[in-house]
């Protein structure tokens, strides 16, 4: 099976990203199954690196090493980078920018599109 995850919340305030990826996670690592993993909106930051959070909170880049380490590919809207000036040099190594036209790509590609 073919998955693509879409997140579009911002990676803390809310735990919509956090739960994307730990459902990303929970699959990868059980699973042979194909996974992508697009973000948009706010929740390109949440693919930025150099987080620093407090003792015992999540760490959405940890997080997305995990998935990268289990082969989930992983993209971020440039658009959306754009708007919030987040250059690709500055994305956890393994995420790359991406477009719409690669997000159309990804979606006709999987088989079910979870989005968070």
């Amino acid at each position: 099976m073919q998955l693509l995850f879409i997140m579009n919340d911002p990676p803390y305030g809310t735990e919509r990203t956090y739960n994307a990826l730990r459902h990303v996670n929970a699959v990868a690592k059980h699973s042979e199954t194909m996974i992508r993993m697009f973000f948009m909106a706010d929740a390109v930051q949440g693919a930025r690196q150099g987080q620093i959070v407090p003792q015992g909170y999540y760490n959405l880049e940890r997080m997305i090493r995990i998935a990268l380490h289990h082969g989930v590919e992983a993209a971020a809207c440039g658009t959306c980078m754009d708007a919030r000036a987040l250059s690709e040099a500055a994305l956890v190594p393994g995420v790359h920018r991406s477009t719409m036209e690669e997000l159309s790509a990804w979606t006709l590609w999987a088989d079910k599109v979870i989005v968070y």
